[in-house]
């Protein structure tokens, strides 16, 4: 192909057309949308159309001459290989390193030079960062205009997808007594309004659900509460009648999607309105007239959602145990296929989705399965494609050797689960099974873990890191992130990871959060083992209330990739009782092969 006329040369041409008809010398283009959103409908996939990078997370700035995408180390392989003939250069950040691509800006644009941005899509606290720096480079910022409007045509309309009721009993807490509680949490705050824009919280607060965004089942919308109504700003159509008289009820009005800003323009002098700068866009702010009180804070949704109730986590254990016999039977095949039949990436994609789909009370995936075989693996966020995929067991039936990881998860109308496991194809090697272990005993390590309640949470990093760090060994990304209620599988407050800890991430009871430590090897393979986990009480005496972890996945640990030598007792002992209870708990939904399966991989280790 002529590198020249490659897709995204053209979509760059036109784009750097339209910058200089707005007379702007360079644009960012964040991976955001206007509720600041990890996963991002079509309409709002800017940084992917004009770079061709389709991972989740990076940033993309192009001036006239150059163009530099930013992306943390989880994604270096796959930026790579996907900004190959673009003319886009890979700038490689730190994991959580948001402020880089301000800096590059700042040094490669000159003073008097103008810098535009979509303030739709910019968060409020991001937008203060990169104005502060701009201003003290002397750089002009735009931010009142869609710098794309004209630069990307086939650009996808917004998503009509109809919105639906999650109700009782998978949603135990009535939307009128949320909205009470969130009221009691405002009059706290001294808020007389409160704007929340994030969608997760929006689906939890309103016991909604919708399918605008891939894998989670959330809806495009804004919110506009007070002590006497609540807006919600939604697409016409997609609240039928008998849903909206169902909001009416509980004192919900529905207006137009695109009436948000304006809603916000005509706040009372006297208004005081509480946002949470993290989750709430330049562009939103910008409406709100100046007269009004701004108060900022986190969403107390977040909060609120983060705990889950004694019902949820009911039936979150009870999506989790259908999610482990679904896997039972994926792996039984599997096991029974592998030398026998053509099995690649993409079988298991479809071959463990199918199986998931067969479960009660299943609505879909939770993110795209990944499965990486050896090289691929040490791509954390790796995805199969038809035209670049790993061959597992050719037609021949003849396996290759080497480590399978399988990253993997679902949305179930009680809970969402993620899990990553690793098997062994063939024999592996010492320097494998070395890995393996090491990555294991930091799953274990942070398991067995009993930490004060209030705990910030990036303080239990460390911990998994340990047995790896001992070894002079790391992985880029965090090890851990909340885990929504039938809702985003990435979700906060709370992240076990190097991030700087905030109040607001404080280990609470209920909170689900995810255990990942791994480690990767560039063109050889990669390991990840990751459990969910609930915060529940530990005992506890004059030092205050202690946390422990419920360990909430079910599903086999392969012991075949373990080396002995490097567990101590306490950790064997850990992994039998942990393998007791998925035999326990699996046993009486599984049959045949898939139980035959589960009693070999769960023998004592």
């Amino acid at each position: 192909m002529d590198t020249r006329t490659s897709p995204i040369r053209l979509r760059l041409e036109r784009l750097r057309a339209a910058m200089a008809a707005h007379q702007s010398d360079a644009v960012l283009l964040p991976s955001s949308d206007p509720h600041l959103s990890e996963y991002l409908p079509g309409h709002w996939q800017c940084r992917a159309w004009f770079s061709g990078f389709t991972g989740s997370m990076a940033t993309l700035v192009v001036l006239a001459e150059r163009a530099a995408l930013f992306a943390d180390s989880r994604y270096w392989v796959q930026a790579e290989a996907q900004l190959a003939g673009t003319g886009i250069e890979l700038v490689k950040i730190a994991t959580g390193a948001a402020a880089t691509h301000i800096e590059w800006i700042a040094t490669a644009l000159r003073p008097g030079q103008t810098l535009a941005v979509d303030g739709a899509v910019l968060g409020l606290s991001a937008a203060k960062q990169l104005r502060e720096a701009m201003d003290a480079a002397g750089i002009a910022l735009r931010s009142d205009a869609d710098p794309l409007a004209d630069a990307w045509p086939e650009r996808p309309a917004l998503p009509a997808v109809p919105v639906y009721e999650h109700r009782a009993p998978h949603a135990p807490l009535p939307r009128g007594e949320k909205l009470a509680q969130l009221r009691a949490a405002m009059a706290t705050r001294g808020a007389s309004h409160h704007l929340v824009s994030t969608l997760d919280d929006l689906a939890w607060l309103f016991n909604l659900r919708g399918a605008d965004v891939d894998y989670n089942p959330v809806f495009l919308a804004h919110a506009l509460v007070s002590a006497e109504a609540a807006v919600l700003f939604i697409g016409e159509g997609k609240v039928d009648a008998v849903l909206a008289a169902a909001l009416a009820g509980d004192g919900v009005q529905l207006r137009p999607y695109a009436q948000a800003p304006a809603a916000l323009a005509t706040l009372s002098g006297d208004a005081r309105l509480l946002v949470d700068p993290r989750r709430v866009t330049l562009g939103l702010r910008e409406a709100v007239p100046a007269s009004v009180r701004l108060i900022e804070a986190v969403n107390p949704s977040t909060l609120a959602k983060s705990r889950k109730s004694a019902p949820e986590a009911a039936f979150i254990r009870e999506a989790m145990a259908r999610d482990g016999a679904a896997m039972c039977a994926f792996y039984a095949w599997f096991e029974n296929a592998l030398g026998r039949e053509p099995i690649t990436e993409l079988t298991i994609d479809e071959r463990l989705s199918a199986e998931r789909a067969r479960q009660p009370d299943y609505v879909s995936l939770s993110f795209p399965v990944i499965a990486g075989f050896n090289a691929n693996g040490a791509m954390p966020h790796y995805r199969a494609t038809p035209e670049a995929h790993a061959v597992i067991s050719s037609a021949a039936g003849v396996a290759a050797d080497g480590l399978l990881l399988i990253d993997s998860g679902a949305q179930y109308l009680g809970g969402t689960t993620d899990i990553t496991r690793v098997w062994p194809i063939g024999e592996p090697t010492d320097a494998m099974k070395r890995d393996y272990t090491l990555v294991l005993k930091g799953t274990i390590a942070l398991s067995q873990t009993r930490f004060p309640r209030g705990t910030a949470s990036p303080m239990l990093d460390a911990i998994a890191r340990a047995p790896l760090w001992a070894a002079s060994l790391d992985y880029g990304h965090g090890t851990g992130h909340g885990v929504g209620y039938f809702l985003n599988v990435h979700e906060g407050p709370q992240s076990i990871s190097k991030a700087v800890p905030t109040p607001e991430m404080a280990m609470e009871p209920g909170m689900v959060t995810s255990i990942e430590p791994g480690l990767y090897r560039p063109g050889r393979w990669g390991v990840r083992i990751e459990n969910l986990v609930l915060n529940v009480p530990a005992p506890g005496d004059e030092f205050g209330d202690f946390l422990a972890f419920e360990t909430l996945t079910l599903c086999p640990i392969d012991t075949r990739c373990l080396d002995r030598s490097l567990l101590r007792a306490d950790e064997i002992d850990w992994l039998n009782r942990y393998h007791d209870t998925v035999r326990e708990r699996l046993a009486p939904l599984v049959a045949g092969e898939a139980r035959a399966w589960l009693l070999a991989r769960t023998r004592p280790a």
